[in-house]
């Protein structure tokens, strides 16, 4: 699957890029990500072979990434939501969770619990 851009209220949701245009690796290290441009490729991996849908929650007038959210399919068409915000952007996170779960179920046909907070 390709992946898919996600309006949320005031966020903005896409995937995670590096490439000449847009890098989220420096945006990543925030996180604590040890390998933020390997984070990316597998990111886009888990798209591709529809394993992991993670999206960089984003200011849209700045295109800061503030927050990171995912659906990782768990079987029997359920799946966890999950995701982590900067200090300070918990209402990103927050207000991404509806969204992203309706998301889950309309385009992917999977259930979803509660936001879990976890990285994706």
């Amino acid at each position: 699957m390709e992946p898919v851009e996600v309006f949320a209220g005031a966020w903005y949701l896409r995937a995670l890029r590096d490439d000449d245009r847009l890098s989220d690796v420096g945006a990543l290290a925030r996180f604590d990500i040890a390998d933020p441009a390997d984070y990316v490729r597998d990111a886009n991996r888990g798209w591709a072979d529809e394993s992991r849908f993670v999206w960089a929650v984003c200011v849209p007038t700045t295109g800061e990434t503030v927050a990171l959210i995912g659906v990782v399919p768990t079987g029997d068409d359920t799946a966890d939501l999950v995701g982590v915000a900067r200090d300070g952007h918990a209402e990103a996170l927050s207000d991404a969770a509806g969204p992203v779960a309706r998301f889950a179920e309309g385009a992917l046909g999977l259930t979803t619990d509660e936001l879990a907070e976890t990285r994706p």
